[in-house]
Order: structure tokens, then C-alpha cells, then sequence
């Protein structure tokens, strides 16, 4: 049976910082700097997230792949390689020392199937028109955006809600449609496209350790590297 999603949140948490622009706020005299500040920014924007819309993430993953279910990643530009990335991380990493066999499919990896269907249909059709041919009840959809207004990323999860699919989305900035749309939000507290991916990219990570990291005998976490 499909996990049933409660969700605490009633809207939105309003962004704490400056709407429109954000990191690096001035200009910084050496790469050295720059990087550091830009380090500073990153563990800002992953110590903003939720952790309860984090924990939720986490167990519906787990749920989805112990049930057999499929989760779909989808993202475009930088979010698009995250979303191919989870794939990976997230099918065969979970495997290693597990009993896991997750079936994960990035949406935005086949460049056939993707310019058919914006030829055809659109770009704003794109992931919606895969998962009506290939996701089921049951399945989750990772909606990764960092704006969180793509169209093509809303109306993907808008279909998913519509069609008992649980819904995570990778937000930064005030987070869009779908941020508000989702199941799920794991929402970056930050204004910078770099900021932003980077730390969607470790919440991937994140995720996929903690699955595997959850089916694996305490003893053979303490020897295993990750």
C-alpha cells in the first residue's frame, strides 16, 4: 500500500532573506575569500531546511523502495544532472549492503523522449506526459527546482497529486508553485543558483545514505565506507 503523506504545513514559511537578490551581496577581493564566504553561505542555506519535511522525505523514500514502488527524479539545467545524479545514488548506492532494490528513473535523461515530446506537445509538458505512461499509484516523484516555478516542474507535480504519486520538491529562493504543490518540501533558504544546487545536491546524497544507511546492520556501518 502507498504511504499515506500527512503534512504539517499550512503555507509556506516566508523567506528570511532579501527577496529577488541574495549571496554575494558585495564584491570579494580573492577566489580564497569568495570561497570562503560562498562556504558560509552553503551551510547556512542546508542548516534552513525543515528537518521534519526531512524526515519525511527520508521515510517516504524508504517506504517507496521497500514497497517495490518507483521514484522518478526531473529537474532542468544544473537541476536536471541532480536529477540524473539521483538516479544513481539512489538505485545503485542504496544496493550496496542492502536488501534494497529501488527502481528509480530520472525523467530528464533521455534526449529522445525529451525533444519528441517538446517538439510535439511543448516543453511544459515534458515530464508530466512520462509520468502518465509510466508512474503508478504508489510511486514519488523528486521535483527539483530552484526557483521552484518551472512550468513544466509545477504541472509535473500537480499530475502526481492527482494521481496518488507522492510529491518531494527541491526548492531555493521563495520556492514557487512548487514548493506550495508538494507533499514534500525541502526548501533552501537562499538567493544564489550555486547555493542552491549544491546544497539540493547533498540533500540527494543525504537521502540516498540514509536509505541505505537504514538497511544495514550497525556493525557493518562502522566498516563501510559511504
Amino acid at each position: 500500500r502507498p504511504m499515506t503523506i500527512t503534512s504539517s504545513r499550512l503555507s509556506p514559511a516566508p523567506a528570511t532573506r532579501a527577496p529577488a537578490t541574495g549571496f554575494p551581496y558585495r564584491s570579494h577581493p580573492s577566489a580564497s575569500a569568495y570561497h570562503a564566504a560562498y562556504a558560509t553561505e552553503l551551510a547556512a542555506a542546508l542548516a534552513s531546511v525543515d528537518p521534519g519535511e526531512l524526515d519525511r522525505a527520508g521515510q517516504v523514500l524508504l517506504d517507496t523502495y521497500l514497497r517495490g514502488a518507483a521514484a522518478f527524479s526531473c529537474g532542468n539545467g544544473g537541476s536536471a544532472s541532480i536529477a540524473d545524479h539521483l538516479q544513481c545514488d539512489h538505485m545503485k548506492g542504496a544496493r550496496n549492503g542492502t536488501d534494497l532494490l529501488p527502481r528509480v528513473v530520472s525523467l530528464s535523461s533521455n534526449v529522445a523522449v525529451i525533444t519528441a515530446v517538446t517538439n510535439d506537445l511543448g516543453y511544459d509538458e515534458v515530464y508530466r506526459f512520462q509520468l502518465e505512461s509510466q508512474a503508478r499509484p504508489g510511486d514519488v516523484l523528486v521535483a527539483i527546482s530552484s526557483s521552484g516555478r518551472s512550468t513544466n516542474i509545477v504541472r509535473a507535480i500537480e499530475w502526481a497529486a492527482e494521481h496518488q504519486v507522492a510529491t518531494i520538491a527541491m526548492t531555493g529562493f521563495e520556492g514557487g508553485g512548487a514548493r506550495r504543490a508538494a507533499d514534500v518540501a525541502l526548501h533552501v533558504d537562499s538567493y544564489n543558483y550555486g547555493v542552491v544546487e549544491d546544497a539540493h545536491q547533498a540533500l540527494m546524497h543525504c537521502l540516498a545514505q540514509y536509505v541505505r544507511q537504514s538497511r544495514m546492520a550497525e556493525a557493518t556501518i562502522a566498516e563501510t565506507t559511504f
